[in-house]
């Protein structure tokens, strides 16, 4: 007699934003889910996935890496970035676009969307960029299935320059007509432009002096002007890796003129303070930078109040050379900025909920569902609801754990902060449409399984 349905994940709690149901389970047929409930209430499976007591989410969506596809894949591929992702709990990623070539035009968005489907374990999405030389092409990027766009205001890896204030507001109404979101990285680059000249010319190279060679200011400020340009466009907005409470408090007053700006903050903005950079050095080196320790309590209070929406990563892959690993108290100006993050951020958040800073629900909400209604992913991506896809991450919240060699993590490049740190709470499967693709501490899945996810600027919740 034939089994009812494909898989039956069983005997776990299964958490969502409104709630947990403990002793429960999860059945999906064609790689979408059935039925959610009690073990007594579930169809027989060809396939039973034991979760063994531990807690049941919906699918982690990081809607910041760098995957490093096209043209940088010596640092990492849309394989190695997704099989890093699987072994992390993330079963979806979204693509940022400063690769070579730069996603700015069609034909270039197709190629990493190829690429992708050659090679990734977890399903994908990417952004486009908007620079001086594209604005006629939102339309046609849109076309071809960006999930949304993104506008670097300030020097950055890849140095993709800015467009001029005007093309800004210009491009603003261009994307709010698509009906998808602008997201920034919201650094003036005219003010660490300025410092970073002023500290090379001192002398000031130690990597502490990179991080305040990066003002709080220069972020708030960029904050603050793509707010006023959204609430004169009406073009719904997205600030990447705010590092400050300075910066956050920013958006909520955007919020509060009823300007839609959606947010995202990193783990390691909310587990290291600047005092970071003394101890590890260049390794810790990332943009924005981490801030100091004041910064650091106003960042938690906007992520307690929901200023903050989402939890990523800018996971974002060098090789040793290009971050100093070996000397990484040599001149900072010599390293790159940036580091991997796809293994650690539900490890971080999980510790962040055993020590009661946020609640089981709230770390989902940010770090699942929230991410994808700002996206537009929603309620395909995100949710345990009956039709949607059959994305799930198992985590035993209790596991206690050390990353003592960052040599065992998946990305080709390994250089990160987080190696030495503790954690409480790690992925333990990994789920995509279905299909198991970690378990027991192996990427099982099938580089190429994965799929990107199409969307519609209508999509979602925002």
């Amino acid at each position: 007699m034939a089994a009812d349905v494909d898989l039956v994940v069983e005997n776990c709690t299964v958490v969502t934003p409104a709630g947990r149901t403990p002793d429960a389970g999860v059945a999906v047929e064609d790689g979408t889910i059935v039925a959610v409930g009690r073990p007594d209430q579930l169809p027989a499976a060809d396939r039973t996935l034991d979760a063994e007591g531990n807690v049941l989410v919906p699918g982690i969506v990081d809607c910041h890496i760098h995957n490093r596809e096209p043209g940088l894949e010596y640092k990492e591929d849309w394989e190695s970035a997704t099989r890093a992702a699987a072994a992390g709990g993330v079963t979806t990623v979204v693509g940022m676009p400063n690769t070579d070539p730069v996603i700015d035009r069609p034909e270039h968005l197709e190629l990493k969307f190829e690429r992708g489907e050659a090679g990734a374990h977890v399903d994908f999405q990417s952004y486009v960029v908007v620079t001086s030389e594209n604005l006629d092409l939102i339309p046609a990027l849109d076309d071809a299935g960006a999930l949304g766009y993104k506008i670097f205001l300030g020097s950055t890896v890849g140095d993709v320059p800015p467009p001029t204030d005007g093309e800004i507001l210009e491009a603003m109404g261009t994307i709010r007509e698509t009906g998808k979101r602008l997201g920034f990285h919201e650094e003036n680059g005219e003010i660490i432009d300025h410092y970073e000249r002023q500290y090379r010319e001192e002398g000031r190279n130690e990597p502490i002096d990179h991080a305040h060679s990066r003002p709080v200011i220069a972020e708030r400020e960029a904050i603050e002007r793509m707010i006023t340009f959204a609430e004169e466009t009406g073009a719904k907005i997205h600030m990447y890796h705010v590092s400050s409470g300075s910066g956050a408090e920013a958006v909520a007053r955007g919020k509060d003129r009823g300007v839609d700006v959606t947010a995202e903050t990193t783990p390691h903005y909310l587990w290291f303070t600047e005092e970071v950079m003394r101890e590890k050095g260049n390794v810790a080196r990332i943009q924005p930078p981490i801030r100091d320790e004041h910064e650091q309590a106003r960042l938690w209070d906007a992520l307690e109040d929901g200023t903050i929406d989402c939890i990523a990563t800018d996971h974002a892959p060098h090789t040793d050379e290009e971050k100093l690993v070996d000397d990484p108290f040599g001149n900072t100006w010599d390293a790159i900025s940036g580091f991997v993050g796809l293994e650690t951020e539900v490890p971080v958040m999980l510790s962040f909920v055993a020590k009661g800073r946020l609640s089981m629900e709230e770390w989902v909400y940010r770090h699942s569902t929230r991410p994808a209604q700002v996206w537009g992913m929603y309620p395909q991506k995100g949710s345990l609801q009956v039709g949607t896809d059959a994305d799930f991450t198992v985590v035993d919240p209790d596991r206690e754990w050390t990353l003592e060699d960052r040599h065992d993590l998946h990305s080709k490049s390994t250089a990160t902060p987080f190696e030495g740190e503790s954690f409480t709470g790690k992925a333990t499967a990994t789920v995509v449409r279905g299909e198991i693709v970690y378990e027991d501490g192996e990427v099982v899945g099938e580089s190429g399984y994965g799929t990107r996810v199409d969307v519609d600027g209508d999509d979602g919740e925002a």
